[in-house]
């Protein structure tokens, strides 16, 4: 069987007219001798009538901490209706379909509620229909645990829905349909001559969504590059090509940066060691206490590092009672410029400092690993910096 796994994002299914662009989608890959396995996100965005956090509005917050499990009973109900009212597009355009949620396509998870992890895929179901030559409508970001119960898999977890499929139905490719052309050199936003990236790899994606771009969910690059699946993003809205994501590397071979992305809300955090103070246990009680950190120089007497600002109450809080002293810059962002080529290339960290020593942007703090240099500076900064290290790079 020739697979391809559809995924389609809640804008693409928002609207009567979106919908059909999707089923547009959907017959030409059948045209072209595939059988499509589609997979579907609740309908629209916050406000609009069926989407996640409109349905969690409905509810006290106290019952998501005291009944888990009924929320997620209440969250996997936008991605249901999608599924019927997807089916029901398809049907009237002479395409057989059926609707499925998590748990009938075969998606069993563990009894972590709102956050559960998958354990395993049965696709006899779906192979079944597709034998049949149905094509399955899959609700994205829900499973069902060995108990039965409806399970929610996280935000972003139709992507993670539609890369387990993909890998446990071998498909040929899985495509996830959004309402951007693909992978941007930078934020389209923020940088008006940000271009297309048509084919890059399993890692430089991978540094891309865990570092800020939300075209992706992480994990679901991950299960596609453990089994090699080769994935495409695209736009329901038109018929871009989008950005091929395998083994292969950017096909730009002239281009050290494939391109740049970032991340706000940071603050800079510097502890210094003291007498009488548990200065060399800090990071351990950071993690019993979940505070994820960040950009992490270690000397010998300073700590240096970010956190997430939601985080800054609890951490400061907790520094206080553990008696040390530190010191914090609020409203910084961690600009991300990624390149698989940077590996072993001298230079790229001097040509970072000097574009944007120019631009008069002081930078805060570095890290770099072997496909991604990292500089905090001040958010304020953010469009100035971005659109420098384009410039230099020359990514346009």
């Amino acid at each position: 069987m020739k697979i391809v796994v559809q995924k389609f994002g809640g804008t693409s299914v928002s609207t009567k007219e979106k919908r059909m662009l999707v089923v547009k989608k959907v017959l030409n890959a059948k045209a072209q001798g595939y059988l499509p396995v589609v997979v579907v996100s609740a309908m629209g965005r916050k406000g609009e009538p069926y989407a996640t956090d409109t349905l969690l509005s409905l509810v006290d917050d106290s019952l998501k901490v005291v009944n888990p499990l009924a929320i997620d009973l209440l969250m996997s109900c936008g991605e249901t209706i999608s599924t019927v009212i997807m089916c029901n597009e398809l049907n009237s355009n002479g395409i057989n379909s059926v609707p499925l949620t998590g748990g009938q396509a075969g998606i069993i998870t563990d009894s972590n509620y709102t956050n559960a992890e998958i354990l395993n895929v049965d696709t006899k179901k779906i192979l079944n229909l597709l034998e049949k030559g149905k094509i399955p409508v899959v609700a994205g970001f829900q499973g069902m645990d060995g108990k039965g119960f409806v399970t929610t898999i996280g935000r972003g977890g139709s992507d993670v829905t539609a890369a387990v499929l993909g890998a446990a139905l071998s498909a040929v490719e899985t495509q996830i349909y959004t309402d951007v052309d693909g992978i941007m050199t930078a934020d389209p936003r923020i940088v008006s001559e940000a271009t297309l990236i048509k084919q890059i790899s399993y890692d430089e994606i991978f540094q891309f969504a865990d570092q800020g771009a939300k075209v992706i969910h992480p994990r679901a690059v991950e299960i596609l590059r453990k089994y090699n699946i080769p994935f495409v993003i695209k736009n329901t809205m038109n018929e871009c090509p989008g950005t091929v994501i395998s083994n292969f590397e950017s096909e730009n071979l002239e281009n050290i940066i494939t391109g740049i992305t970032h991340m706000n809300n940071r603050v800079q955090i510097k502890i210094c060691k003291n007498i009488g103070c548990n200065y060399d246990d800090l990071f351990d009680i950071l993690a019993e206490n979940f505070i994820s950190i960040d950009l992490i120089n270690v000397f010998p007497k300073e700590k240096i590092f970010t956190i997430d600002e939601k985080d800054f109450t609890k951490f400061s809080n907790l520094i206080k009672d553990l008696n040390m002293s530190y010191s914090f810059v609020k409203d910084c962002s961690k600009l991300s410029i990624i390149g698989s080529k940077m590996c072993g290339t001298p230079g790229v960290m001097a040509r970072i400092l000097k574009a944007l020593t120019r631009e008069n942007i002081e930078v805060l703090q570095t890290a770099d690993s072997h496909m991604t240099i990292w500089c905090l500076v001040e958010t304020g900064y953010v469009k100035k910096a971005i659109n420098a290290l384009h410039r230099e790079f020359k990514l346009g």
